[in-house]
């Protein structure tokens, strides 16, 4: 008995799966400041980046807050943009993300400074470290962005959780965390803290401060930022409070007691 075998599968050329492009990360970029002076080591071309969740007493850019809105770049038109001023830069200069705060963007920083190193231009995070945790899928990004990031400077906005929160809206442990892996993990880091009549500049928490400071590894650089009320027109143009009217900068005294309690002059290199 002859078996004759059938088939229903189909002779037509099967179509291969399309294949999308993944698009580059795209960065909302508040301003560009071309020849930045202290912004980390040397000139640097300075991105500040849109978008903060904290809300800082001290803050002096309101205008940085919203998240999602400003100019938006991706690293390639980022670095052609920087690259025209790159002969300024000496051996020490480079690309510097600051904001608003910049680790919002984590994804585009990835992409920039991944791009920077194959570049050879050295790389500084500006971050005061408030987005920072240890859940997923954050905290591999992070680890990544760090694998592209030559400095990083970290405010350090108020060392007593408490008063921490009085100050910018939110607790200070996810910033110290973020400083506690640095120092355990090889991350350079200059740190940075903003002295302020009636909120910072009281000498027990600058002894606190200073004495924290001095259990960390790979810091660089500690310095005292003297406040200033410069800030105060752009919150009467957007009509918002500004909440330390009639506190005035701190006395040269103050900054030099600070810079003392701080231990700055053991960090400068």
């Amino acid at each position: 008995m002859n078996i004759k075998f059938t088939t229903n599968l189909s002779t037509e050329t099967a179509t291969p799966t399309e294949v999308v492009p993944v698009k580059d990360p795209v960065g909302y970029v508040h301003s560009i400041e071309t020849f930045g002076s202290v912004d980390g080591p040397g000139i640097r071309f300075v991105a500040f980046l849109q978008g903060c969740r904290m809300r800082c007493e001290f803050c002096h850019n309101p205008d940085t807050w919203n998240i999602g809105t400003g100019d938006p770049y991706t690293a390639d038109e980022l670095i052609a943009k920087a690259l025209d001023y790159r002969a300024f830069w000496g051996k020490e200069g480079g690309i510097t993300c600051s904001g608003g705060e910049s680790l919002i963007q984590i994804d585009f920083l990835i992409d920039l400074f991944k791009k920077c190193k194959e570049q050879g231009i050295n790389t500084c995070l500006d971050t005061c470290g408030q987005p920072f945790t240890y859940k997923e899928p954050f905290f591999s990004k992070f680890k990544e962005l760090m694998k592209y990031t030559d400095l990083s400077m970290v405010d350090i906005k108020h060392i007593d959780p408490v008063e921490h929160k009085k100050l910018t809206g939110f607790s200070n442990e996810r910033i110290l965390e973020m400083i506690e892996y640095m120092s355990n993990h090889g991350h350079h880091m200059w740190i940075r803290h903003v002295l302020i009549p009636e909120r910072t500049d009281y000498d027990v928490y600058l002894k606190k401060l200073g004495d924290y400071i001095q259990t960390l590894h790979y810091v660089d650089r500690v310095e005292v930022l003297p406040y200033h009320t410069m800030g105060i027109v752009k919150y009467e143009k957007m009509g918002i409070n500004y909440p330390l009217k009639g506190i005035e900068p701190p006395t040269h005294d103050r900054v030099v007691n600070a810079e003392q309690l701080l231990h700055t002059a053991d960090y400068h290199k």
